[in-house]
């Protein structure tokens, strides 16, 4: 078999690691080339100003000692400079002595050859310029000292320069490593995956704050999608088991019929026609269900009481709870919010319709609003017969029944369509109960802020 898959996530985290390496390499060279560069540039140039100055004082001193030959014989003819020389010759240095009007009156064997660096001093006595000393530096003595420092400057900073590189290399693959590895994982969990394994996760890793992030958020998403590939799951399985019931029953029913085994009377017919209007009262609240999951996507918002919808949907099943010989209590006080009146009305009219199946003849239905707070909040309360305390979590699942509902006709979805409209209008539902004493359901939504008015 051929395997597609591409490149490996290993291959791909060590191709990328070494060009984050390479990038994070090129860039120290460069620092440091630029400042082993700037340093040499400096460094040469000091030396060469301290050999300079060393050589200007060395020539003054060697015009000192011409002054004092000059000095004992007052004039340069016949002067002995042969001293003088020689402690040019001692220091690395080619002189030449001028008199006053230019002319040589002595030489340094090497002067006339030497093209090194040239320095001169007036020879002075008693006040008076009697000459001029002009030196030149040969290969040895201060020239080669100069030479020798600065070789020895520029292997140091070759050498630093060097060292530094190294030290960038083995940084920038430790960082690069360091960085790429999350980044390795993520692709290898990714493809993972792709590949349909759901749990797949990063998990903890050990890296920079934000590659920390990354992984949580990717794990977050991956447990947000398998969640909702459960509910996916789960959806279809219960709505296979809901719809298995009536459909066995209809088709029973009909083949009954068509074989004779059963008259088409008037109840016949009765019950055939409940589990068709069972039917489609499932599909209509799947319909309804549909649309609760999409409500955040298209609520009409405006503000509105709280109270005022919430007296309408108990006036809409008024009727119906005087049949069933149910009083229902209003305490409705205002509570402004921004919703869509629409979808409101459908959740409490959920909420009051649950109560009504749940709450034997002669009992009490309590529905109020009021303010708390940043918050509007609606309950409803009964005195039917409660929920267990074991059934109290799954109570907004899909098509879910608990104890007290396998005699009640219904869906099983009008509490998980309340709690996501509740949800898609910013707020949540909650419910508390006590078996045998009842149960309340608590809408929290919250309250729309004052409008302020421009002044006319």
């Amino acid at each position: 078999m051929t395997d597609e898959a591409g490149p490996s996530p290993g291959g791909r985290g060590g191709a990328l690691a070494l060009r984050l390496a390479l990038a994070f390499v090129a860039v120290a060279l460069a620092a440091v080339a630029l400042l082993a560069g700037l340093t040499a540039a400096f460094a040469s140039s000091d030396v060469s100003s301290l050999a300079g100055q060393q050589r200007g004082e060395l020539t003054g001193a060697i015009a000192v000692a011409a002054g004092a030959v000059w000095e004992r014989n007052d004039t340069w003819a016949g002067a002995d400079l042969a001293p003088v020389l020689d402690l040019a010759a001692r220091t690395g240095t080619d002189v030449q002595i001028r008199d006053a009007a230019g002319r040589a009156v002595a030489s340094s064997p090497g002067f006339a050859v030497q093209a090194g660096p040239q320095a001169s001093a007036p020879v002075v006595v008693h006040g008076q310029r009697v000459g001029m000393v002009v030196a030149r530096s040969t290969g040895s003595g201060l020239n080669a000292a100069d030479r020798v420092l600065q070789a020895a400057l520029l292997r140091a900073i070759a050498g630093a320069a060097g060292l530094a590189a190294l030290l960038a290399l083995v940084t920038a693959l430790v960082a690069a490593r360091r960085i790429t590895r999350p980044v390795a994982l993520l692709i290898a969990v990714t493809r993972a995956m792709a590949a349909g394994d759901r749990a797949a996760r990063m998990g903890e890793i050990g890296a920079a704050g934000e590659l920390r992030e990354l992984a949580g958020a990717f794990d977050q998403m991956a447990g947000t999608l398998e969640r909702q590939e459960q509910i996916r799951r789960d959806l279809v399985a219960d709505l296979s088991h809901e719809l298995r019931t009536p459909i066995a029953i209809l088709q029973a029913g009909h083949e009954a019929l068509l074989d004779g085994a059963a008259e088409p009377t008037a109840a016949e017919l009765g019950s055939l026609r409940d589990e068709v209007l069972r039917l489609a009262r499932m599909v209509g609240d799947l319909q309804t269900l549909a649309a609760a999951d999409a409500a955040a996507l298209h609520l009409a918002r405006r503000r509105c009481d709280l109270a005022g919808i919430a007296a309408d949907a108990a006036g809409s099943l008024a009727r119906r709870f005087e049949t069933a010989g149910i009083t229902v209590d209003q305490q409705l006080s205002e509570a402004p919010v921004l919703a869509d009146p629409r979808w409101l009305h459908q959740v409490i009219t959920n909420l009051l319709t649950n109560a009504l199946k749940f709450t034997p003849a002669g009992g009490r239905v309590t529905i109020s609003t009021r303010r708390a707070g940043p918050d509007a909040v609606l309950q409803v309360t009964d005195t039917g017969v409660g929920i267990p305390a074991g059934d109290l979590p799954r109570i907004f699942d899909r098509f879910w029944r608990g104890q007290q509902a396998a005699q009640v006709s219904g869906s099983g979805i009008g509490l998980t369509i309340a709690a996501e409209l509740a949800q898609a209008h910013g707020g949540r539902l909650a419910a508390t109960s006590h078996p045998g004493r009842g149960t309340q359901m608590t809408l929290t939504l919250p309250v729309a802020r004052q409008v302020q008015r421009p002044h006319s």
